[in-house]
């Protein structure tokens, strides 16, 4: 779920580096997912817009409980950490390690955690 589509859009496409796939136009939003530039392009992020209320409620919950919506997975998350904190990320953490998975959590601008991390 993202509070604006297009700034959505341009985070996950310009920052996180996923490819644009589907773009359809549905009423005053969108039809709008993202793949990862590499990797199975049968597995799509929706960028769902916040039109349905409980959607809103659960996301502002969740996003004041610190709990991210999701979790990518990454090779090198110190460098990924580095490289997007370059682009003006705000991270809640820099990566930690819990046990032998470090981890680090990011706004990505559109109302969501996102946890990042590294087994």
């Amino acid at each position: 779920m993202v509070t604006d589509q297009h700034k959505a859009l341009q985070f996950y496409t310009e920052v996180l580096g996923f490819v644009k796939k589907s773009d359809i136009a549905m009423g005053e939003a969108r039809w709008l997912t993202v793949v990862p530039a590499e990797g199975p392009e049968d597995i799509e992020l929706l960028l769902e817009p916040m039109g349905f209320a409980p959607s809103r409620t659960y996301q502002k919950a969740l996003f004041e409980a610190g709990i991210p919506a999701t979790a990518f997975a990454v090779d090198d998350i110190e460098a990924e950490y580095e490289r997007m904190k370059k682009l003006g990320v705000n991270f809640k953490s820099e990566p930690t390690l819990s046990g032998t998975i470090a981890m680090a959590v990011f706004e990505d601008t559109c109302g969501n955690w996102i946890e990042l991390y590294q087994v």
